[in-house]
């Protein structure tokens, strides 16, 4: 693809996050997924509008994109980003099995505005012991269950 389409698809996601602040719908944000040259999906953060903290662009258009190619395997598409993608956003990205990922502005950036996510990257990295948010372990002999069960059912679907 010529830088021009790179570009292009890029300056949709930006577009999409600017819209999202002056319309003051949620934060600076937006994404788009694209497969052979083609948009599939495109959405803005959507946190504030839908009172759910998971729907940053990324996540959303990922499940817009899931949704319109009806799969959950989306090998052989693209996503361009505004933003370099926080934690949460980079592990969907990773499960959904995208090939490439463009970003515009950086996690610096995010934070020098208030959305900064070193924190998480700094809890992950700790013993769960020693995280701000506190893990209780409780009836891991009783979940191991349906682990086991999903080893030996013949008809599942591996993702």
């Amino acid at each position: 693809m010529e830088n021009t389409a790179h570009e292009k698809f890029m300056r949709i996601a930006i577009e999409l996050s600017e819209y999202n602040v002056k319309q003051g719908t949620g934060g600076p944000f937006g994404a788009v997924i694209v497969k052979d040259g083609m948009i599939v999906a495109r959405s803005a953060n959507r946190v504030v509008p839908t009172n759910d903290p998971t729907a940053h662009a990324e996540v959303s258009v990922i499940r817009l994109a899931c949704q319109e190619l009806e799969t959950y395997d989306l090998t052989g598409c693209e996503i361009y980003t505004s933003c370099e993608p926080c934690p949460m956003c980079l592990g969907a990205i990773y499960w959904a099995r995208i090939d490439k990922v463009y970003y515009a502005n950086t996690k610096a950036d995010a934070a020098a505005i208030g959305f900064d996510d070193h924190f998480i990257y700094d809890e992950i990295d700790k013993k769960m012991e020693s995280r701000k948010l506190s893990f209780v372990q409780l009836l891991r002999t009783e979940a191991l269950s349906a682990f086991k069960l999903w080893e030996t059912t013949e008809n599942k679907t591996d993702y």
